[in-house]
């Protein structure tokens, strides 16, 4: 059956999240289904940038020594429980593409370079594979492709020493097994780096129940760090002092302020810190993770879920007459986006959708995605929205020639 307003709006009643969407700056008469590409705003997070922002002018140097300097492993441990890790195996920096760098050498240092093999998938999110390339290309190692779709364990070898793969795929939203995945490689002697970055925030992660050792992410998507934001880096505990990483920071230095001549690897997770990080950057992150304390995951999940099969059913009649096509997993095997194609008109259809209110955003060739945050999306923002896609899509506005033109970012 169509879903309707009003049995959107019933869910909203019933839904034990609706009091967070109150707590996010959204423009008024936007529809946001792009937090799967940089997540809206927490109220809280002005305030704190604000603190942080008057510290520095009281505060000066000193401030160093009032919460900037310990804030990686202090946001870790609050990122820590939403991924199912423990206190010590987060530290929060720089980005994804220098937190692989650093776990893929991590990585062949500890296993003494006796395997010469970095795996990444084929059709992922190009940065992975493209960092996997270049650390090859400096070291000598072999950079190989899983293809998209085929089976890991055709790829496993005695040569491959780590495989980088996406808990959940940036263009379809299918969601791996991590613990099988995990298994699977160990028995064969590798390692596997989880890229979290479409599914922390999105749903539950459990790194240590899943076995995994390493792990990367970013905080500007699900969980609303703001653009820019710094990523983090997980470690599990017995995995922390295995070797050297290969960017060998000066706050990743057992005693940094002691300022001597070589590099010794600090305890722990520290190891994982590089130079000198963004005070600024931190504080609206810290802002966001400490509302997610707040936050039960199991009925975020349950949310997420809902929302999209909201969106599909509104919409389902609409696609094969209409050249549209619904790649979205199964409902047990996605994430928190649906994906549509529409490959003649896909890039033209989302700018008419942002002209109407309601953001998504675009990946070639054709995809159309769309994110479900649970925390500032209500099912009746989502009818809404799938009302505003029939409607664009049944009156070709999607044709006008300034919607033709691409945006240097989609």
């Amino acid at each position: 059956m169509t879903p309707t307003l009003e049995s959107a709006r019933k869910l909203d009643r019933h839904d034990p999240l609706a009091g967070f969407k109150a707590r996010f700056a959204l423009p008024e008469g936007v529809l946001y289904l792009d937090g799967n590409s940089l997540g809206a705003q927490p109220r809280d997070a002005r305030e704190a940038l604000a603190l942080v922002q008057d510290q520095w002018r009281d505060e000066l140097v000193k401030g160093w020594n009032q919460g900037w300097f310990d804030a990686p492993e202090r946001l870790g441990d609050l990122l820590a429980p939403l991924l199912g890790a423990g206190p010590g195996e987060v530290v929060v920096s720089d980005n994804i593409t220098l937190n692989l760098f650093k776990l893929l050498g991590y990585i062949i240092d500890a296993q003494k370079r006796a395997r010469s093999v970095i795996l990444s998938e084929g059709g992922n999110f190009p940065s992975d594979g493209y960092i996997a390339q270049g650390f090859c290309r400096f070291t000598g190692l072999e950079h190989r492709v899983l293809p998209e779709g085929a089976d890991l364990a055709d790829y496993l070898d005695e040569r491959v020493a780590a495989v980088v793969l996406s808990q959940v795929h940036y263009r379809t939203g299918r969601l791996r097994d991590m613990a099988a995945i995990t298994a699977l490689a160990r028995e064969q002697g590798a390692e596997v780096i989880w890229d979290l970055a479409h599914s922390a925030g999105a749903m539950p992660v459990d790194l240590n129940g899943s076995g995994a050792r390493y792990a990367v992410g970013c905080t500007y998507k699900y969980l609303n760090g703001g653009p820019g934001a710094p990523g983090f880096l997980y470690v599990h505990k017995d995995s922390q002092a295995r070797g050297w990483q290969p960017l060998s920071g000066w706050h990743g230095h057992a005693a940094p302020f002691d300022f001597e001549g070589d590099y010794a690897p600090a305890p722990g997770i520290l190891r994982f810190r590089t130079g000198t990080h963004s005070a600024l950057a931190y504080a609206p992150l810290e802002a966001s993770l400490r509302l997610w304390r707040e936050v039960d995951m199991t009925a975020l999940r349950a949310k997420s879920l809902a929302l999209g099969e909201l969106f599909q059913d509104s919409l389902s009649d609409l696609f094969e007459s209409k050249g549209i096509e619904d790649i979205t997993p199964p409902v047990a095997e996605r994430g928190s986006q649906v994906a549509l194609i529409h490959r003649e008109h896909g890039y033209a259809i989302v700018p008419a959708l942002i002209a109407r209110g309601v953001i998504g955003d675009y990946r070639s060739p054709g995809l159309m995605r769309f994110g479900f945050t649970p925390l500032y999306l209500s099912y009746e923002d989502v009818w809404r929205a799938a009302r505003h896609f029939r409607e664009v899509v049944e009156a070709r506005e999607y044709l006008g020639p300034a919607l033709l033109t691409r945006s240097a970012v989609t």
